[in-house]
């Protein structure tokens, strides 16, 4: 009996180890993420709130540039991940960031500071409950992923041709889609990130693995609260 008492007692050890070391993987992941958000918001708030800043970029055809570039960058995070090394990860998701705060200046310059700071709130809310509840299911995720990403492509194609028709009832059903898709791929998500973790991986495809679930945890977060923003965000007077 000792023999298999040893063999049990090792798996258990073995078991915690792994979740220990998941734990603290997630733990980066959401480290990066929070960061990330922490620079968007101070890059927003200063350009949102400095005239000299603001004006040549939002007066002027750049406003195209700088609402593009996000776009640009996510493409290029997608496709040459497994081209990068760890620092050179880091610091295109770091870049990123700080473009998206640039993006994100003219919401400062239309919605009152209190409905930013309450609409970042619910997000917050929301994007943790169902991020804690892709961490802690059993349930496999991936066939609502699917869904979720066909969604996601009509959310896009509809606000893209929105751009020119301008419909205010477009918009609203844009709005909802989008919060319920980008919430559900919140949870898809974070079961995918807690799946293609390995205790086994070299530190190097730890940390680039950790960079790009906090951007794809980023990008849900920031979706989630500009869609909100159309319902609760109270436009400067």
């Amino acid at each position: 009996m000792q023999p298999a008492q040893n063999s049990f007692g090792y798996g258990a050890q073995a078991a915690a180890l792994f979740d220990e070391s998941l734990r603290q993987h997630m733990l980066r992941v959401y480290n990066y993420m929070g960061a990330g958000l922490v620079l968007t918001g101070l890059v927003a708030f200063i350009v949102g709130s400095t005239p000299a800043l603001y004006v040549p970029i939002f007066s002027t055809p750049l406003k195209w540039v700088v609402m593009l570039a996000p776009l640009a960058f996510v493409f290029f995070f997608s496709f040459r991940i497994h081209a990068m090394s760890a620092a050179t990860a880091q610091m295109t998701f770091w870049a990123f960031c700080a473009v998206m705060g640039l993006s994100l200046a003219s919401v400062f310059l239309v919605f009152t500071g209190m409905s930013i700071a309450r609409t970042f709130f619910i997000a917050a809310t929301m994007f943790g409950a169902t991020s804690l509840y892709g961490y802690v299911t059993k349930r496999d995720l991936s066939r609502m992923g699917s869904f979720l990403m066909m969604g996601l492509i009509g959310v896009i194609i509809a606000s893209i041709v929105n751009i020119f028709l301008g419909s205010s009832a477009l918009q609203f059903a844009i709005s909802v889609i989008g919060i319920v898709v980008f919430v559900g791929l919140t949870a898809w998500d974070t079961q995918n990130i807690k799946e293609q973790f390995s205790e086994n991986a070299d530190q190097e495809s730890r940390q680039k693995l950790a960079v790009f679930g906090a951007l794809s945890l980023y990008l849900n977060f920031v979706n989630i609260f500009q869609l909100l923003l159309n319902f609760t965000g109270e436009r400067e007077g």
